[in-house]
């Protein structure tokens, strides 16, 4: 089979350059599957597992498709936590960066206020959990006359968290001639039932050739008392020496004892879990993905919008109850054509949910002995040395294509009668600049902010200087984002 290309689909150079500067060489399985029936504008129901590359499978269609002109979001997108609501947002930025298109997360435990002052912008794409995206409706503050587009992420999990009627409600008051799209790692009963209810001869695509798991990730058990996990995580994870590691908890009692542990033996660690503030965990997130820290031990919260390609290693410190977590915990890892493995620690008494989970997933997994002494002794020097040393982040795709973009502040916006017209009029004329290398423009009532492209930030800050935007002087610095 000859290898497929992006440039069988017809995009758009600045969706083309995107993909390039992201290093997405070759479409996935899903991609290629979902792309060319996304852009014919079909309603498709995808079944593929985390990891596969779903998110850009609609990404890149809607960003080509979204008319830049029109200030009304045109896209809707569901999704069934925070983390992953701002994934996706991040996903859809950095594919539609060069286009300009603006993307937005709307969830719960964040102002309100907030995000209706950023509605009130031109904005494509909105992405949000369904309480939130309900809350906007209700208060008429998200306005969709305009959504041409919903896509519903991780159906399944919208589900078992109970989304169902609030699902339901929202895609009752979008306009009727939109295009749907539902993924979901799993497809139970109720997702199609969904389906069937509201969507218009749907496409059906199902990426079976790897199984429910990933190929690219072998999967072991050792079995363990109790008392003995921590020990046995310690010396697990001295012999194995992963660049990076996600430790999946069953509760967040358990993601504080192990933590505690490891932060004791000075483990480059933090935890997740729903008990911390939202901002805590968008913190912890972006320190997982930016490498500050080897070691993230969490809860199911985490398994899934955390997109990070080289986390070698998963370790189940507690067996899953759900068979399902078992895919989603362990697609944190053999992500994008890399190799990955998963351990699990399972006690005696937890053999019911380990056969649910070998049932479900079509295969045993293997069972090993935990590390000898000697093993762990052997190993000890090679720990020291990765421990003391920062973990590199050898795929950290938004800093990529941030890399020659600056963003500028500007302290003047809506209350000085400046639009964003009267910016690009301005910047445009800078000598050395065009209109091709301003980004995105968000203006609020006393400052606004404008992505500077293809590395010219500090010709504009310097011209700036001694330049006026529609005869006002505004002061103009780097935005600390």
């Amino acid at each position: 089979m000859s290898e497929k290309s992006f440039d069988e689909y017809k995009l758009s150079e600045e969706i083309k350059r995107a993909l390039s500067v992201l290093k997405y060489d070759a479409p996935t399985e899903v991609q290629s599957e979902v792309i060319p029936q996304a852009l014919k504008n079909q309603d498709l129901v995808v079944k593929s597992q985390t990891g596969s590359g779903k998110t850009a499978s609609f990404g890149i269609p809607i960003c080509e498709l979204i008319e830049w002109e029109e200030r009304k979001p045109q896209v809707l997108i569901l999704t069934p936590t925070r983390e992953l609501a701002v994934q996706v947002r991040e996903d859809i930025t950095n594919i539609g960066r060069f286009k300009r298109i603006k993307a937005l997360a709307v969830y719960g435990k964040e102002p309100f206020t907030k995000q209706k002052e950023e509605l009130k912008q031109k904005t494509h794409v909105v992405v949000g959990t369904p309480g939130r995206v309900m809350d906007h409706i209700d208060r008429e503050t998200l306005v969709l006359d305009e959504i041409k587009y919903l896509i519903i992420d991780e159906a399944d999990e919208m589900l078992n968290m109970g989304f169902i009627n609030d699902v339901e409600r929202i895609i009752s008051e979008l306009p009727s001639n939109r295009v749907t799209m539902v993924f979901s790692a799993t497809l139970p009963k109720d997702v199609e039932n969904l389906c069937h209810k509201y969507m218009k001869d749907p496409i059906n695509i199902e990426i079976a050739s790897t199984g429910i798991t990933t190929n690219t990730t072998e999967h072991f058990l050792i079995e363990v008392k109790e008392e003995e996990k921590i020990q046995l995580l310690k010396n697990v994870t001295v012999v194995e020496n992963p660049d990076s590691c996600i430790i999946f908890c069953r509760t967040k009692e358990h993601v504080d004892t192990v933590y505690s542990e490891l932060e004791a033996a000075n483990y480059s660690c933090e935890r997740l879990h729903g008990g911390l503030e939202q901002e805590d965990r968008f913190a912890v997130m972006d320190g997982f993905k930016t490498g500050n820290f080897r070691y993230l031990v969490a809860t199911d919260v985490a398994a899934r919008g955390i997109d990070i390609d080289n986390v070698t290693l998963v370790i189940n410190y507690d067996v899953p109850m759900e068979k399902e977590s078992y895919v989603h915990r362990t697609g944190r890892t053999g992500r994008a054509g890399n190799k990955g493995k998963a351990l699990t620690f399972a006690t005696p008494y937890e053999g019911k949910f380990l056969k649910a989970i070998e049932r479900y997933i079509g295969f045993e997994l293997t069972k090993i002995d935990g590390p000898t002494p000697q093993e762990v002794t052997a190993g000890k020097e090679a720990f020291a040395e990765k421990s003391s040393g920062r973990r590199v982040v050898r795929n950290n795709k938004t800093a990529r294509i941030n890399q020659d973009i600056t963003k500028l502040h500007f302290n003047g916006g809506k209350k000085k009668k400046i639009r964003a017209v009267d910016f690009v009029g301005t910047i445009s004329n800078i000598p050395g600049v065009s209109a091709e290398d301003i980004g995105i423009i968000t203006i609020q009532d006393n400052l606004s902010y404008v992505d500077i492209l293809n590395g010219k930030g500090s010709l504009v800050i310097q011209a700036m200087e001694n330049t006026t935007v529609k005869g006002k002087k505004l002061r103009v610095s780097i935005a600390v984002k």
